[in-house]
């Protein structure tokens, strides 16, 4: 089974432009990302995706493989595809690793894609146990729910009940099958995607399922510079 991850890597985010070229202890965030990534034995093929010419000129020379694409997309996922369309080979599973999660762990990869074991997985992500108060109330800490068959029933960002449940943080590492990724992208924005500003509700609201790996390994990213002094040596 050929398996491709692609690194969406945007130069304009709102809240830190530049972010994939930011260092953190010696080394361009996007750098570490793919180094991270390089570490997972069962990928195929890495390659960034970006709309800047100055992170792919560093993608090179770092060594690198990167792939200009559109400046109009409005998510990774969207990047992803149109790599996916550019290129001849057939990977049958296609994986999203975030740009700002520079020491994403590769067994947390690994995980991800065990999940695609079973043959009727459409789409997969990660998700892990929530013990700390704090990142229940946290709104920008996106929370998913599933059934007895780590089927995904929600995503969102705050708590609207009372009931005392075991919540799972959402883990933003997702997993296609080649030709979901590509049906997914023509979708239109669901009502409940607007509201909630996650993505995976479209492919809920369009009868689409996304499979909950569970994962004990925790994810830091990086959302504004000083995300960045959370890593130390």
């Amino acid at each position: 089974m050929q398996i491709l991850a692609v690194i969406p890597a945007r130069f304009n985010s709102t809240r830190f432009p530049g972010k994939p070229l930011a260092k953190i202890l010696g080394k361009s965030m996007i750098q570490r990302v793919y180094e991270q990534a390089s570490k997972c034995k069962l990928l195929s093929k890495i390659i960034v995706a970006t709309e800047n010419q100055q992170i792919y000129n560093h993608v090179h020379d770092f060594g690198g493989e990167a792939m200009m694409t559109s400046s109009t997309h409005k998510s990774g996922t969207d990047r992803c595809n149109e790599v996916v369309q550019k290129l001849t080979n057939n990977y049958s599973i296609i994986i999203n690793i975030q740009g700002d999660e520079p020491f994403i762990n590769p067994n947390q990869i690994t995980e991800l894609i065990t999940v695609f074991d079973e043959k009727e997985t459409q789409i997969a992500t990660l998700a892990k146990e929530i013990t700390d108060r704090k990142i229940l109330q946290d709104v920008n800490t996106p929370k998913v729910t599933f059934n007895n068959k780590c089927v995904a029933t929600n995503f969102f960002r705050e708590l609207t009940s009372k009931t005392k449940l075991t919540y799972h943080k959402h883990i933003g590492i997702y997993g296609f099958k080649k030709n979901i990724l590509s049906e997914i992208c023509q979708l239109p924005q669901s009502e409940n995607e607007k509201k909630e500003k996650l993505e995976q509700l479209r492919w809920l609201d369009n009868g689409y399922k996304i499979k909950i790996g569970i994962t004990k390994k925790e994810s830091l990213s990086v959302d504004t510079p000083d995300d960045i002094k959370q890593f130390k040596y």
